[in-house]
């Protein structure tokens, strides 16, 4: 075998080792690349999740917090209703209360709150607290206490009634129609299910 032929084997030697060689280097490229691509798209989709997640997380956060808004709207509106339709109501029994002061019925009222009050202070003394227009009324109601009674008028009874007031006993005694309105306003509020929920 001449020289020629000993090179010719060697430079065919040389190319199936450089063939051999790129062979294995494009599979381990293609195996890099393949595991690059794969931690790519697994890097991807887990990024795409904990988005997906934490604008999830933030819709459910607004719609929450849009819910509570409207639930308080909601309920500041019921109890402005509410406080209304109570108003409402105890305006007109006022107005019925004050035209009931007008009729002898009431005149008779007073007369028993008279003998209400007589009963509880005895023969102590005792001022008599009424509206300016049962004044005289109340004048001849003295009559009914054994102690020394004095009238006065009270510029916060609006409506009608009697109060009495016995010093030596220390006692006030509330029988006006003002204080049994008011009386029944929280009654009203407390069981006329009208409940803010």
């Amino acid at each position: 075998m001449g020289s020629n032929a000993k090179t010719d084997n060697f430079l065919k030697a040389i190319r199936r080792h450089v063939k051999a060689q790129k062979r294995q280097m494009l599979s381990e490229v293609s195996q890099i690349k393949e595991e690059q691509l794969t931690i790519a798209k697994n890097k991807a989709k887990q990024d795409s999740e904990a988005l997906i997640a934490r604008r999830m997380a933030e819709k459910h956060t607004e719609m929450t917090c849009a819910l509570a808004q409207k639930t308080q709207d909601g309920q500041r509106e019921l109890y402005r209703e509410r406080v209304r339709m109570t108003d409402e109501v105890f305006a007109l029994s006022k107005e019925k209360l004050l035209a009931y002061t007008l009729t002898p019925a009431y005149r008779d009222r007073l007369a028993e709150d008279a003998q209400r009050l007589s009963a509880l202070f005895g023969a102590c003394d005792c001022v008599l607290y009424v509206n300016e227009r049962d004044k005289d009324t109340a004048q001849q109601l003295i009559k009914c206490f054994a102690g020394h009674a004095e009238i006065k008028a009270d510029k916060t009874i609006a409506i009608g009634g009697m109060k009495g007031y016995c010093k030596r006993m220390g006692i006030v005694a509330d029988e006006t129609l003002d204080s049994k309105l008011q009386e029944q306003r929280e009654w009203f509020i407390e069981n006329a299910a009208l409940s803010v929920l």
